[in-house]
């Protein structure tokens, strides 16, 4: 995405809050300027950087414990047909399931500490890396698979210049696909016994203190959040897999 059509995209969504906010003329809609300049003044001054570090820690450490555990996960079950039939199974039903279910049952068995937070979103992207994973290893071509294996491969050099090539676009894509829901369930997570996180943060200005300018300032604090990991997700395949990108932009 081009910096210009995002900036265009930004100002037409302010133009339209700022007319709507006129029309709606109440205090829990507060017009754009002003959120913007409580967003600046909570940044620098207030608390906000603090809860926003909070979200951010939750959100990666969930990521990259997710790409630890489904990567391989999936690369085995890509791999091992007979592996596959008998966690398949188990995985179609669980799959279609919206992982923000199990965000009691995580909290009855995990407690309200910062593990249960993590392990919630953890939930959502692991599956979501696990299957394109299994199914981009389930799609290389066995003709490959034995040509590196003739020159001396072994299983670590298979790994390490085949599978995981492989299954580093599938692994992308699962981000991409799953920031928004793990910036959604990560606000519900931070609704329960914490004081740190910007869903908290949220909830406290908008429905205890009705700050409404501050609560919008969390509000944009956490879309920042969610476009930061998406944009984040476009830079590292542009590094690791360029021609992905090429061919997406030829295509389009």
């Amino acid at each position: 995405m081009k910096r210009r059509d995002l900036l265009l995209a930004s100002a037409g969504l302010l133009l339209i809050w700022q007319v709507i906010a006129m029309l709606v003329n109440q205090p829990i809609l507060p017009p754009p300027g002003r959120v913007l300049v409580t967003l600046w003044e909570e940044t620098r001054h207030g608390n906000l950087s603090g809860h926003f570090l909070a979200s951010l820690w939750r959100v990666v450490a969930s990521t990259l414990l997710a790409v630890l555990t489904a990567a391989p996960a999936g690369l085995a079950l890509g791999q091992f047909k007979r592996l596959n039939a008998v966690f398949s199974p188990i995985i179609y039903i669980l799959y279609p399931i919206p992982k923000v279910v199990f965000v009691p049952v995580v909290l009855l068995f995990l407690g309200i500490g910062e593990l249960s937070k993590i392990v919630v979103i953890y939930l959502i992207l692991f599956f979501q890396i696990l299957v394109l994973v299994r199914d981009q290893a389930a799609g290389l071509h066995p003709e490959l698979i034995r040509s590196v294996r003739s020159l001396g491969a072994g299983r670590l050099a298979l790994f390490r210049f085949v599978f995981l090539p492989a299954s580093i676009p599938g692994i992308l894509t699962a981000l991409r696909q799953s920031v928004g829901t793990a910036v959604a369930v990560l606000y519900i997570a931070e609704l329960f016994a914490t004081q740190r996180g910007l869903g908290y943060y949220i909830y406290l200005n908008g429905n205890t203190l009705f700050n409404y300018p501050a609560m919008y300032a969390g509000v944009i604090a956490m879309s920042i959040l969610g476009l930061g990991l998406y944009f984040t997700v476009d830079g590292l395949e542009r590094l690791l897999c360029p021609w992905q990108v090429k061919n997406r932009s030829t295509s389009g």
